[in-house]
């Protein structure tokens, strides 16, 4: 569904990038001694393959900073790792939702937008957004959609449509469910006819009620995992985003894709500096350089995703700026809702009752089970330690 580039537009990108000056950004002093850490979702930037662009190594040669690149997937887990202090990024690509809960808890800093003159390029249906309405935090990366996965060889077409097969028990084992809580309670409370955004502490407790009935029918709950799952034909269903279908689809051309009738989560994920960044400088660099048409352009076509940017669409390929999964038409658009930031009690009910769902009946995710495995071996290294000692 998608083509792929020819490798030598990657290298003529790349060396036209040597030459010519990024958008006239100032380059922070001494480059060469700056390693800027960016923390960012899984398989979200273009990394070389398939003759795409490298975009961090060309970011290194194009302006001598070296880019430390680690990964999470989920939204919760990056905050939990910036709130305890557990390390230290210089930009993050958090989505809006989240974006929201860190400016409200003064965790960002404020961008100095002399260093990202290439922010002029993004389009104004991203700007003064409900999460940054004043564009003081945040420059906008991706933005995209949330559907259903299926396998066209396994599902009736009759059960598609709604977020209803999710919960058909005839694919019992095949379903596979969001390792989230935020993006899981939002499907059960559009399957449910609520808001995405509720506050309700019934309409949470209603649609944690819902996910404990599909618990039983799920497989398991997956976030990057569910690449290589629904590839091998392992599951068959699961939600997900619109862009990573694209890629799976490259995979195994039996994939379809739809938007639920009830309705679906409309984001946008966007590059921001944490307040303890210790570069922002070279951070505001980088984001500069991400927001370079042509970088869009082709780190985008490869990852799927739609660019905030009507200019860098005229470097892609028109089958996906013409694609309807990817850029859904208006009508389409309008059934779409995004996530805001819930208030501190809705949030922490909102944990608590995911926690609830993922244990019932058993059944608990394989990071838990790690972390528990972790925990024992570490026990028993104690113990054992302690008794070499003694025998000593």
């Amino acid at each position: 569904m998608k083509k792929r580039v020819l490798p030598l537009f990657s290298a003529v990108l790349l060396l036209a990038l040597l030459v010519l000056p990024l958008g006239a950004a100032a380059a922070p002093e001494n480059d060469e001694n700056i390693t800027i850490n960016v923390y960012n979702w899984g398989q979200y930037i273009s990394d070389g393959t398939d003759g795409y662009i490298d975009v961090n190594r060309a970011f290194t040669e194009a302006t001598g900073i070296q880019v430390n690149y680690t990964t999470y997937d989920t939204n919760e887990s990056m905050y939990t790792k910036l709130k305890t202090g557990g390390a230290t990024y210089d930009v993050i690509i958090p989505s809006d939702y989240m974006i929201a809960r860190l400016i409200d808890e003064d965790m960002l800093r404020p961008l100095n937008f002399d260093n990202i003159p290439n922010y002029k390029y993004i389009d104004n249906a991203f700007l003064n957004t409900d999460y940054d309405p004043d564009n003081i935090y945040s420059v906008p990366y991706t933005w995209g959609t949330v559907g259903i996965i299926y396998n066209t060889a396994y599902v009736d077409e009759a059960d598609t449509g709604s977020w209803d097969l999710l919960w058909n028990s005839k694919y019992s084992g095949k379903i596979l469910m969001f390792d989230n809580c935020r993006d899981a309670f939002g499907i059960a409370e559009l399957s449910l006819g609520y808001s995405l955004n509720t506050n309700d502490p019934d309409e949470l407790r209603d649609a944690a009620e819902l996910l404990k009935a599909q618990q039983p029918l799920v497989q398991s709950y997956v976030m990057d995992q569910i690449f290589e799952t629904m590839e091998r034909e392992e599951a068959w269903i699961a939600p997900y985003y619109a862009g990573d279908f694209l890629l799976m689809y490259k995979e195994n051309d039996k994939l379809g894709f739809y938007f639920p009738e009830e309705g679906f989560n409309i984001f946008i994920d966007a590059m921001c500096i944490p307040k303890t960044s210790q570069h922002p400088e070279a951070a505001e660099a980088y984001i500069n350089f991400l927001c370079d048409p042509k970088i869009s352009a082709e780190n985008l076509e490869y990852l799927g995703y739609a660019t905030p940017m009507t200019e860098a669409k005229q470097y892609m390929d028109p089958e996906m700026t013409t694609s309807e999964v990817v850029y859904p038409t208006e009508e389409t658009l309008a059934r779409g809702e995004s996530f805001l930031v819930l208030d501190r009690e809705a949030t922490q009910l909102m944990d608590e009752l995911w926690l609830d769902v993922k244990t019932d009946g058993g059944s608990i995710s394989t990071g838990t089970i790690i972390a528990i495995v972790v925990i024992i071996l570490a026990i028993a290294m104690v113990f054992v330690t302690r008794k070499v000692r003694r025998k000593r």
